[in-house]
């Protein structure tokens, strides 16, 4: 498997350091309340992972499977203890929340713990990569392993061909690129012989030039069997519109 990433491995040393705050509240899998407020917030949201949802007051969400399983993950490994914030990108959302990774007094990186026991999915932005390597790793073997997330069908990867009915969720997909072709100034990744109903990725000109600095070259993926991630829109056919190299791992040459 080849992460499309930075050059080098990830190394969770590297990040900048936030501050420390006592863990005061769990809301979900993914976010916790400090007892005090670090750079204008006491809310992190565990950035660059993704664990099952929870309703959280609104109206018609239906919970995720494993939603309370994260929660009481997440609660064991940091409810009512000092935590360490680190930083690999952005630090705040537009919902004010900090954007960091959690360590505990012992050094145990809590985003790795959540994934390794497969509570948690990776999911990351272009604007936090410092470590999503690292993490797809840890993603990986929770996969190989069955654990948590990874026995329940409603996160199984999909496949091409399945993902009508899946539009407006987040997926785990996997396939052969069929054609790549770039118009204009967009970049597509066509999973089928018919663009206009089939499975597409589409890289926009900035997105493109991002992949060439990771040293690869989206067009090359032509043929090669991938696993993307992301939020499935209706684009003629099903799309992901990918943001950032780390979304997309080549599995064959």
């Amino acid at each position: 498997m080849l992460l499309l990433g930075t050059a080098a491995p990830g190394h969770v040393g590297n990040l900048s350091e936030g501050g420390t705050a006592k863990v005061v509240e769990i809301v979900d899998g993914d976010t916790v309340l400090l007892d005090g407020a670090i750079e204008g917030s006491n809310e992190v949201r565990l950035v660059g992972i993704q664990a099952p949802k929870l309703p959280l007051g609104r109206k018609n969400f239906k919970k995720w499977p494993l939603a309370d399983e994260a929660r009481e993950r997440l609660s064991k490994l940091v409810d009512g203890r000092q935590v360490t914030l680190k930083f690999g990108g952005r630090r705040m959302d537009r919902h004010g929340r900090l954007l960091a990774h959690l360590f505990t007094a012992e050094g145990s990186w809590v985003q790795g713990e959540m994934l390794k026991s497969g509570l948690a999915r990776v999911y990351s932005f272009p604007d936090n990569r410092a470590v999503v390597d690292d993490m797809l790793r840890l993603e990986q073997t929770a996969r190989q392993d069955g654990s948590g997330i990874w026995s329940h069908p409603y996160y199984r990867i999909q496949a091409p061909e399945t993902l009508e009915k899946l539009i407006g969720t987040f997926q785990v997909i996997e396939g052969v690129v069929v054609d790549a072709q770039t118009v204009r100034d967009k970049t597509y990744l066509n999973f089928g012989a018919d663009w206009r109903s089939d499975f597409t990725i589409s890289l926009k000109k900035r997105v493109h030039t991002l992949f060439a600095q990771s040293g690869i070259d989206p067009l090359s993926l032509k043929g090669k069997w991938v696993r993307v991630r992301g939020w499935l829109k209706k684009r003629n056919g099903p799309l992901i519109e990918a943001s950032h190299p780390e979304q997309i791992e080549i599995l064959s040459k």
